[in-house]
């Protein structure tokens, strides 16, 4: 790939030549894989069906897990109409219907807005994306496969969403089927405020529809032990965050099964920060208490789903004086929200001590370490970052946004076990192309949202697989040479992506907030570069070359150029995305078990059987024989 010419235009009026890394010119991308008619079902455990469409195609090599969930929450319709297009009422039955859908809007979208040189360069990156997408070598997060392209079915939307028109510079309201939500990710401000709070409820919601999370940091509102303007106490933050997690509870992710997901944050020093590290871990009690009588503590049952904060994920921001006062044992002072004054001290130790057994109790509150998040923010002089996204991998400004795509690393090991490098960095930068170009072609839940979209063009790609990978390599997770691949991996695929982001600027310049912030942001990536050659000798050298080389391109080239994008890489969970590419392990986690049950939320409670497909290469890796490895792979399968 490389820029055809600079130009200063809103959009690279020169555009990208695109040289095909995947699927060469003449090759259909459908027409790599074998295909099947399958069946698609999830069942609950009684055996009824809770979804179910018959007469499915897909590539013969995914797996009916990949296929069962592909077809449950992406393909587009009513899954009782029957199956076809829906142009005719119908529900989408075919992978290549969706990945058509998605990867020829991307194109054409692209063409549009001038990112490539010629239509033959557009159509030689749609080969390559849709080629990445059927052999399951990275995937979109679940709004793009949601939302994208239902316009070409002539679909309408009754209520409009916001989209910033480059062309006018300002934000306008417009259909979501044609300018569609794309992101998973969204960090929202609250003020101290009813009506700015009930707008982030409503915000909220329409984020919820259309299949995305949202994280808010709650430490702007006055705390239950300050004074109200008409006298009285204040509620206090964390009975604000109830109705936004009832909110959640309600409204179904993108419409399908999934409910919301959301982050609430409260700093360490804000007067209710006992209530909120215990809120959670007290509802948990409460579920306890109501199964032990007897009520159903099952995902739907009635002991979980009458009890609060049961879709929301909180976290602590701890400073470094924090962190301090803990270790050393000293109080802690709590600060008023309205005028910064001390109105308690808190043994800091004790509260760390709450925290950890919150955590234990129920998995929260986890916790975000504010000076370090804010040193490696690449934006410092347009704000600070005040919380994130519902799974914390985006970090960013308030009032923003992010689309996420990962790419599945298993996929990138070659015939002869070696790590392909050269296919990986491809990879990388088509996925970051068409991420951009979602950027500008996207709906947004707010006028502010959708400006400040536009303005930071924040991206989020990351990969998926890890844990599966290092099994392959017969390297422990828990290791110093799994730590030093999966660091040289990581710095890979960012730096490639900043250098993607720096080439895209010199064509179209880099993104609006760039020029305020050009200092603090090449600091953070000289910042990386010099973290790259802390990649221990451990990692194989191919890989720890390949990393100090993109590092220093990707420096080089900001320095000149600027960047298009001021965050280009997230780690993200890849829930949902991960069975659709098959991966054995999640985002950046170990496998938690060889065998798994995924418990899915519907009409009923599915359970779909997961094993892990990777032991048998990784016994081979560590010189068992074929006749053990067989032996131990059928013992795995049937417990």
């Amino acid at each position: 790939m490389a820029i055809a010419k600079k130009t200063p235009a809103s959009a690279p009026q020169g555009g990208l030549s695109y040289n095909p890394q995947f699927c060469p010119a003449g090759v259909n991308p459908f027409d790599t894989v074998e295909w099947e008619i399958r069946d698609a079902a999830i069942r609950d455990y009684k055996g009824v069906a809770i979804f179910e469409q018959l007469g499915v195609e897909f590539p013969a090599g995914w797996t009916p897990l990949a296929v069962n969930v592909v077809a449950s929450k992406y393909f587009y319709g009513d899954s009782a109409a029957g199956n076809g297009s829906p142009a005719d009422g119908k529900r989408e039955y075919s992978l290549r219907q969706l990945v058509y859908r998605v990867t020829h809007t991307i194109s054409r979208w692209g063409m549009e807005n001038g990112y490539f040189k010629t239509q033959a360069d557009a159509d030689a990156y749609e080969r390559d994306l849709a080629y990445l997408c059927v052999h399951q070598m990275g995937a979109f997060n679940s709004p793009v496969w949601f939302n994208a392209g239902l316009d070409v079915y002539g679909l309408k939307a009754g209520r409009p969403i916001f989209w910033f028109n480059p062309e006018t510079g300002k934000t306008e309201k417009v259909d979501p089927m044609v300018h569609p939500q794309c992101s998973a990710c969204f960090i929202l401000s609250v003020d101290d405020d009813l009506d700015d709070i009930s707008s982030v409820y409503a915000k909220s919601i329409r984020l919820f529809k259309h299949g995305s999370g949202v994280g808010s940091d709650w430490s702007t509102l006055r705390s239950s032990k300050e004074k109200i303007t008409g006298g009285g106490s204040p509620s206090g933050p964390v009975s604000f965050m109830k109705v936004q997690d009832a909110a959640g509870g309600t409204i179904k992710s993108g419409g399908k099964t999934r409910r919301a997901a959301i982050m609430q944050t409260l700093r360490i020093w804000h007067p209710d920060i006992l209530e909120f590290v215990r809120a959670k871990s007290t509802e948990e009690k409460k579920a306890w208490a109501l199964i032990e009588q007897g009520y159903d503590g099952s995902f739907n049952g009635p002991a979980y789903g009458s009890v609060g904060f049961q879709n929301v994920n909180h976290s602590v921001r701890a400073d470094d004086a924090f962190m301090e006062a803990a270790l050393a044992g000293r109080p802690y002072a709590l600060r008023s929200v309205t005028d910064g004054t001390t109105i308690e001290e808190i043994d800091a130790r004790s509260v760390m001590r709450e925290i950890a057994t919150g955590t234990h109790i129920c998995g929260d509150p986890g916790m975000q370490f504010e000076n370090v998040i804010d040193r490696w923010h690449t934006c410092k002089a347009s704000g600070p970052i005040n919380s994130s996204n519902p799974c914390s991998e985006f970090m960013f400004l308030d009032d923003t946004a992010c689309n996420l795509a990962s790419l599945n690393l298993r996929k990138f090991v070659g015939e002869d076990g070696q790590f392909d490098v050269a296919r990986y960095r491809a990879a990388a930068r088509t996925f970051l192309v068409a991420q951009e170009i979602l950027v500008d072609r996207a709906g947004y839940p707010s006028d502010r949202i959708a400006a400040n979209s536009h303005r930071y063009r924040p991206l989020g790609l990351g990969f998926a697989n890890l844990g599966a990978l290092l099994m392959s390599m017969g390297l422990p997770y828990d290791s110093d040479e799994g730590r030093a691949v999966a660091g040289a991996l990581m710095a890979i695929e960012h730096c490639e992506a900043y250098a993607c982001s720096a080439e895209m600027a010199a064509a179209v310049g880099p993104f609006a907030g760039f020029a305020a912030n050009r200092e603090p942001m090449l600091d953070v990536m000289r910042m990386h570069r010099d973290a790259v050659q802390t990649i221990g000798a451990t990692c194989p050298l191919p890989l720890r070359e390949a990393a100090q080389e993109c590092a220093d391109r990707m420096v080089a080239l900001g320095e000149t150029h600027g960047y298009r994008n001021s965050q280009v890489t997230v780690l993200a969970p890849t829930g949902t995305i991960g069975f659709m590419m098959d991966c054995d392990t999640t985002g950046v986690e170990p496998d938690i078990a060889l065998v798994k049950y995924k418990l899915l939320a519907g009409k009923g409670e599915g359970l779909m059987k997961i094993v892990n497909g990777t032991v048998g290469s990784a016994l081979a890796r560590l010189g068992y024989s074929d006749a053990e490895a067989v032996e131990i792979m059928a013992f795995i399968d049937a417990n």
